[in-house]
């Protein structure tokens, strides 16, 4: 049996296929997703920009957490499993996100299927890449994701099931846009590195014209000619000094190959690079702190959102959202920042009680200590009530307020 289907046997397709047809659309062109990116993966600049941000979106962590009356904690432990570390039989959670990120900003649209067990539990999350795909309704009006894979395999799966994350949200109702605005710059630099290898491999020949003051045969012409270039074009003519008499002469051509200046070079780069929303000194790991928060605040987090709340609303009913069950995708900040500032971090948030000990030896990446989820204070930090009973000499501070209303 194929992993395909092994994948989709569980799925929710209609009863009866005959039934589906393809929903209609408000605004943009019939919802038909198709992989095409104008072969952008193969631009060096683009595969650059895509690799960096997905695997700093990979280092995040998805965890099911119940918040309830703002107290925080972790759910489902196989559920945490299988978002944590091993969404499914072929790769583990770095390998998932990673691929999530790069067909997202490769195509704008990046699929990923639940399958759920017989209970209907999550057993694993895989993402597609298929041919197409199309959204199909049946006559209930159910919602559902028509997938062509190779080999014309066709699956259809409830929308329900399907985590879809899009970029460039915009003309089409239920897919994100294509990719079409930053191929005349993708093409311009293809137009530059081929016209940097024609210059290279032009100004590496030396090219003239060769004449004969005598009428010589063809074959004989051809032969002089090889022996021209043998004797003094060849890199074994070091001194580049070419004697010759009054049989023939040489002119030799100039050739002025054109050059791509290292502005023109750049504005293509960071051209590519904005498109993408990460900066040259993220791809090269150069970045600043201020760098890094900015790439990750602006590229990294909203990606994070997306996923973050499309599985929250895939893997929970309305109920359970309502009790607090959430999908969140975070990573620890402090980890990218030098060490002076963590420590100047935790100098200021230890005396607080803010952190636990073994949350600060993870900020300093260190292992943790046995009894070390406890948290320290300074006895110069009290609470507020406390302050205040100190403040009214053990007294109630609503009886002094209120004794001090009736003498009013």
């Amino acid at each position: 049996m194929n992993i395909l289907d092994k994948l989709f046997n569980r799925n929710k397709s209609p009863a009866n296929k005959s039934n589906i047809q393809r929903i209609d659309v408000m605004n943009g062109s019939p919802p038909i997703f198709t992989p095409f990116s104008g072969d952008a993966y193969s631009n060096d600049l683009y595969r650059s920009g895509v690799d960096a941000i997905a695997k700093n979106f990979a280092k995040l962590v998805p965890t099911h957490v119940i918040t309830q009356s703002g107290q925080r904690k972790d759910g489902d432990s196989t559920l945490n499993y299988i978002l944590q570390t091993r969404p499914n039989p072929y790769m583990n959670t770095y390998d998932f996100l990673y691929k999530m990120a790069t067909h997202y900003f490769l195509y704008n649209n990046s699929f990923a299927y639940l399958s759920l067990d017989g209970k209907g539990n999550l057993s694993g999350i895989y993402p597609l890449s298929p041919l197409s795909m199309e959204f199909v309704i049946d006559v209930t009006g159910t919602l559902y994701c028509k997938f062509l894979f190779l080999k014309g395999r066709e699956f259809i799966v409830e929308y329900s099931q399907v985590v879809l994350l899009r970029r460039f949200y915009n003309s089409n109702d239920l897919l994100g846009d294509d990719n079409k605005a930053i191929m005349p710059t993708l093409d311009l630099a293809h137009t530059q590195n081929q016209g940097m290898e024609n210059s290279i491999k032009t100004s590496a020949q030396i090219r003239g014209l060769l004449k004969y003051n005598q009428v010589l045969s063809s074959e004989k012409l051809k032969e002089a000619k090889e022996d021209f270039i043998k004797d003094y074009l060849s890199i074994e003519n070091n001194g580049g000094i070419a004697a010759l008499d009054t049989k023939m002469d040489y002119q030799p051509i100039e050739n002025k190959p054109v050059l791509i200046n290292g502005q023109q070079l750049d504005a293509i780069k960071n051209r590519i690079y904005s498109y993408l929303g990460v900066s040259e000194s993220i791809i090269n790991c150069t970045y600043t702190e201020d760098e890094w928060s900015a790439f990750y605040e602006s590229t990294i987090e909203p990606l994070s959102t997306q996923m973050s709340l499309e599985l929250t609303g895939k893997l929970f009913t309305q109920r359970e959202q309502s009790f607090g069950n959430s999908i969140l995708l975070e990573s620890d900040k402090l980890q990218f920042t030098s060490n002076t500032t963590k420590i100047t971090a935790l100098k200021e948030l230890m005396p607080l009680g803010l952190l636990t000990i073994n949350q600060a030896l993870e900020i300093l990446n260190l292992p943790g200590i046995e009894d070390g989820d406890r948290r320290l204070q300074t006895l110069n930090v009290a609470d507020t009530n406390i302050v205040n009973k100190y403040q009214m000499g053990g007294k109630n501070p609503d009886e002094g307020n209120q004794n001090s209303t009736d003498k009013d």
